[in-house]
């Protein structure tokens, strides 16, 4: 049985919508444009991590040799003395007995280097993802300077550079961007093509 529709009046008029009616109304018929339909093909992203952590940790041995040696060259100009504050921040990490510095070259080495690739993990994760080239290392230098500047400062042992003199400050800037454009060529050179997002479009 059909329900019958009542006529209405000739002078009817619809009631004033309000705006806030109006703007829902809009997002629910555009609701569309929230709503992302992924068609994209699916990424072995455990694989592309493993690959980028590898390939990036041999960067960051490549990345520190060059830093290393451009230090030794800038040293040997202005001749500023060895730093050890990865052999202090270390030992604060682990809880180790201090000792005079003359003692801590080995660890002050360790820290340098270990730190320097356990780091490029990350560059080479970058790349694999498809962050390559001098923009990627740019955005790589200001995490070697930040993980360098938080573990200095949470142990008590550095200072915000901000606070530093401004030449202490470009030299430690100058190598860790040594480190870090070094670091990311390599890990470029090394990363699978095509990159993970560009993948998961085709």
């Amino acid at each position: 049985m059909r329900r019958r529709m009542l006529a209405r009046p000739a002078d009817w008029v619809a009631p004033a919508r309000s705006p806030t009616a109006d703007l829902w109304s809009s997002l629910m018929l555009d609701r569309t444009r929230w709503v992302r339909h992924d068609r994209h093909r699916s990424v072995d992203v455990g694989r592309r991590v493993r690959a980028g952590v590898w390939k990036g940790m041999l960067a960051g041995a490549g990345g520190v040799a060059v830093m290393t040696l451009g230090e030794r060259l800038e040293q040997a100009i202005t001749k500023r003395p060895d730093s050890f504050m990865p052999a202090h921040t270390l030992e604060r990490v682990l809880g180790l007995r201090r000792k005079p510095d003359r003692e801590r070259r080995k660890l002050n080495m360790g820290m340098h280097v270990g730190q320097a690739i356990l780091l490029g993990a990350w560059r080479g994760v970058m790349a694999e993802g498809g962050l390559r080239g001098p923009r990627a290392s740019a955005m790589f230098t200001v995490i070697r300077l930040a993980n360098d500047q938080t573990l200095e400062n949470v142990t008590g042992q550095g200072a915000p550079p901000w606070t530093w003199p401004r030449d202490e400050l470009v030299v430690d800037v100058l190598h860790k961007g040594v480190y870090a454009f070094v670091t990311g060529a390599i890990a470029d050179a090394l990363a699978e093509d095509p990159p993970a997002w560009i993948e998961a479009r085709r």
